[in-house]
């Protein structure tokens, strides 16, 4: 058993000046993100309004659906024409951790 985790480092448009805005970028990308059927959450930068964090989590049989399935998910993220993706932090779990 193989887990992958990621988390994403968003900059939100200009205009996302309160967490109502924020939460009006955010909730869409991990409502988007669940389609495949991964845990994620919003993780970071909880009291900034023009960034967030994003964690995605995968548990997979073996550790190339794992990376597969986080691809996608960092795809779909990075193609968001409103936000920015800054950074994406990576880790593979298998048995032995």
């Amino acid at each position: 058993m193989f887990t992958e985790t990621a988390v994403f480092d968003l900059l939100l448009p200009s205009d996302s000046r309160s967490l109502k805005q924020k939460r009006s970028y955010v909730r869409p990308i991990i409502a988007m993100l669940r389609k495949f059927e991964v845990s994620v959450a919003e993780v970071g930068f909880h009291d900034l309004h023009g960034r967030a964090q994003i964690g995605v989590a995968v548990v997979a049989p073996d550790p190339a659906q794992a990376r597969t399935v986080i691809d996608t998910c960092e795809n779909q993220v990075a193609g968001r024409p409103e936000i920015d993706l800054l950074s994406v932090k990576r880790r593979l779990y298998g048995d032995d951790d």
